[in-house]
């Protein structure tokens, strides 16, 4: 598998200057806390798109629609309950030779099949008659960009959740490659890599593996100021197989599209698969390429994924950027 582990690595994830207004989620909450429900009220409803990061994973947060707005994830082709990733091979007792040989369900679905689904849903939301926030996480944010170039008229603003934002680069892959994006440590997934992409038609891991070393390495990239329960029920969420192309796609935001709509950059500032000084170099490029559209920018003190101690924190920033 050697000959395919760079390409592979962002693969592996649900999953990352400026003058940007800065602003740290502790203490949003209480605000919200001592807000009166008539002013609460008054606030406008928005619609909340997830794009999926990635092995088909997209959460929407139960908390944010008791905020009053809308959220919805996106079924991607070949990443659907319907499609047949969860087959028998995958369960338990599991049968690994079977899992390293059965065709996936993705071969012959491209990138641009998971941007028209995720396309298809933004104009649905839109319909509603509400303002549309695009939230993408991790590898989500590159499928953002292309959206946004699709439809920005659609869009009232984007958030990335320590999420790749390509400006001068076109691909994560070659972000992973720069010198800020040198200490990740997302070559730890790799573990759980279990078939030959040139023979199953797609890069499949074993999620449900037991392997307590695989585990350790990938829990502490991921979510190391998370519990172990926590890490087993999101890697429980996510699909065994992933597009081969994701993470080598042009995802780059175009100024007269993308660089159009408000922004916001939410940075996790303990993630270890998506290095702090990475996620600062992408809002550094964004904030040149469209200096009078800037991201904001929020802070939360947590790994690549959020734990649940952060939980409402995340809830408080989304809700702060709804648009008015």
């Amino acid at each position: 598998m050697a000959g395919y582990t760079r390409r592979t690595m962002l693969s592996r994830a649900a999953m990352a200057g400026s003058t940007a207004v800065m602003a740290s989620a502790a203490g949003i909450s209480s605000a919200y806390a001592d807000t009166p429900p008539a002013a609460r009220r008054g606030r406008r409803t928005a619609t909340f798109v997830f794009a999926n990061g990635a092995n088909g994973s997209s959460s929407t947060p139960n908390d944010l629609a008791l905020r009053g707005h809308r959220c919805v994830g996106v079924e991607l082709p070949g990443q659907a309950a319907a499609d047949g990733q969860f087959r028998l091979s995958y369960q338990a007792p599991q049968d690994l030779a079977a899992l390293a040989t059965e065709p996936s369900p993705l071969i012959g679905v491209t990138p641009r099949d998971h941007l028209g689904a995720t396309v298809d849903v933004v104009r649905r939301a839109a319909l509603l008659g509400d303002p549309v926030v695009l939230v993408g996480s991790s590898i989500g944010g590159a499928i953002t960009s292309l959206v946004a170039n699709e439809v920005p008229h659609l869009i009232d603003k984007l958030v990335y959740d320590t999420a790749f934002c390509c400006v001068d680069l076109p691909t994560p892959n070659e972000y992973l490659s720069t010198p800020e994006g040198s200490a990740t440590e997302a070559g730890s997934l790799l573990g759980f890599l279990v078939a030959d992409p040139a023979v199953v038609g797609a890069v499949r891991s074993n999620w449900r593996t037991a392997d307590r070393e695989v585990l350790a390495a990938a829990k502490h990239a991921l979510l190391d100021d998370g519990t172990q329960a926590e890490f087993l029920a999101f890697l429980n969420q996510l699909a065994p197989d992933e597009l081969l192309t994701t993470s080598d796609t042009d995802s780059r935001g175009q100024r007269e599209t993308w660089g159009r709509i408000p922004r916001a950059y939410i940075r996790h500032t303990r993630d270890l698969f998506l290095p702090l000084a990475l996620q600062d170099r992408m809002i550094r490029e964004a904030d040149r390429l469209t200096p009078h559209n800037r991201f904001e920018v929020y802070d939360l003190d947590c790994a690549h994924l959020l734990s649940a101690r952060l939980h409402e924190h995340y809830i408080d920033v989304l809700d702060r950027l709804a648009p008015c």
